[in-house]
């Protein structure tokens, strides 16, 4: 499993070809708290960099944007009742949606971890 992180502070987790998507915690720490999420529907299909579910917080809403083309394949319904999953676990039980990649190659163009690490320390 490899994780990879996009300058718009999401994450995404791969295993096969199915990638976990979510916030990173410093997105999370700069919205605050979250109070609703919408999620796509499963089995929409979603290219790089497109809208692919909205997160609302006490401070802003913002859109959550695929890292990577694919179908969603799964999303994350618990974050309906439980949208404050996103601040307790923002890398881990908060994850948003699923997608099947339709092409893995899209994701040497995303940062390790080290490289988003460096980034937010250059932007914060």
């Amino acid at each position: 499993m490899s994780m990879h992180f996009t300058k718009d502070h999401e994450w995404i987790s791969v295993e096969g070809d199915v990638g976990t998507i979510g916030i990173t915690d410093y997105a999370q720490e700069q919205l605050g708290d979250v109070v609703f999420v919408e999620l796509p529907e499963v089995g929409k299909t979603v290219a790089i960099g497109e809208e692919a579910g909205v997160v609302e917080s006490v401070k802003a809403a913002s859109e959550i944007y695929a890292p990577v083309s694919g179908e969603v394949v799964e999303v994350n319904q618990a974050l309906a009742d439980e949208p404050a999953k996103v601040n307790e676990a923002p890398e881990g039980a908060g994850w948003f949606v699923k997608i099947k990649l339709s092409d893995t190659s899209q994701l040497d163009a995303l940062m390790d971890a080290d490289a988003y690490k460096a980034y937010v320390a250059s932007v914060s």
